[in-house]
């Protein structure tokens, strides 16, 4: 049967027209530009960042056993060795998205080309295939961040990360390492858990789906509340390291004062107390710590 040349123009300017419609393809992504991204889900593009706030490794006190296995990790990675994808879970404000820019900074003085560190937001978790598949066949080793992970009831992003951190077909690409901080051990509510053990068929299986998320992290590293020691002991190095000259005993009082108006001890609360005490003192800080 001839076809109508009315016909065939028509379908050309059609997809002429959609080709002109359609956003171009995100370029590929040019990973020497920085050592550190931010993963902008609306574009596919990575971002780079200039400057990480990230604290010296030493600065981080009352964590030493979980920074070294982090450490670790992240060196036989960033080596070209097996290592474990890491989730860093526990108690606010004690370290835990601190310690993995802390220790990307630490092992980025060491080897070069030091492993991209690339943030994506938990709110755009669900696009971690469409990164993976950005980051596959790089040379660079690329050390993927998401901090605060966590998954609320109705939520079902939790299957795709499921598969990209260790199941499916592809896998995770081999020069990618993915690390979580989360307020949770098993990344969602136990109400949200207790709700499938109710509504299940086989409450075992329902349950098993929700924990099984945490077991594709090949470390567990947990952060508790810390006591006073601890917490004035994170104060005092905080103060010798910025040279805040004050008297031993009136840096404890005001550090106890401190905690006891917030209601908390953490390394966060510490570092607030010190910004606090370097602002009435005078004094500058010439690097952000934070916790």
């Amino acid at each position: 049967m001839q076809q109508d040349p009315r016909l065939a123009d028509l379908l050309e300017r059609i997809a002429s027209a959609l080709e002109r419609l359609a956003p171009p393809p995100p370029p590929a992504a040019d990973l020497a530009r920085a050592d550190a991204f931010v993963f902008e889900a609306a574009s596919g593009r990575l971002r780079p960042v200039a400057r990480v706030a990230a604290p010296p490794l030493e600065l981080l006190c009352g964590i030493d056993r979980v920074a070294d296995i982090l450490l670790a990790n992240t060196r036989r990675f960033a080596r070209g060795l097996p290592a474990n994808n890491a989730l860093l879970w526990g108690a606010r404000g004690m370290g835990k998205s601190s310690l993995v820019k802390a220790v990307h900074a630490t092992v980025a003085r060491e080897v070069r080309p030091a492993p991209a560190l690339i943030e994506i937001h938990r709110e755009e978790i669900d696009h971690l295939p469409r990164l993976l598949q950005l980051l596959a066949g790089q040379p660079r080793r690329c050390l993927l961040f998401c901090d605060d992970l966590s998954f609320d009831t109705g939520e079902t992003s939790y299957k795709s990360l499921k598969a990209v951190l260790e199941g499916g077909l592809e896998g995770r690409p081999a020069n990618v390492l993915f690390y979580a901080t989360s307020n949770r051990r098993h990344l969602m509510p136990r109400q949200m858990i207790e709700n499938e053990r109710g509504t299940a068929i086989h409450p075992g299986e329902a349950v098993e789906e929700k924990v099984s998320l945490s077991d594709r992290f090949g470390l567990w590293l947990g952060f508790h509340p810390c006591d006073q020691p601890t917490y004035l002991a994170m104060v005092a190095r905080y103060a010798r390291h910025y040279g805040l000259d004050i008297v031993e005993d009136e840096l404890r009082r005001q550090a106890l004062e401190w905690a006891t108006t917030r209601g908390a001890r953490s390394g966060r609360v510490a570092w607030q107390f010190i910004q606090d005490l370097a602002g009435r003192m005078g004094r500058r800080l010439e690097a952000e710590a934070g916790a």
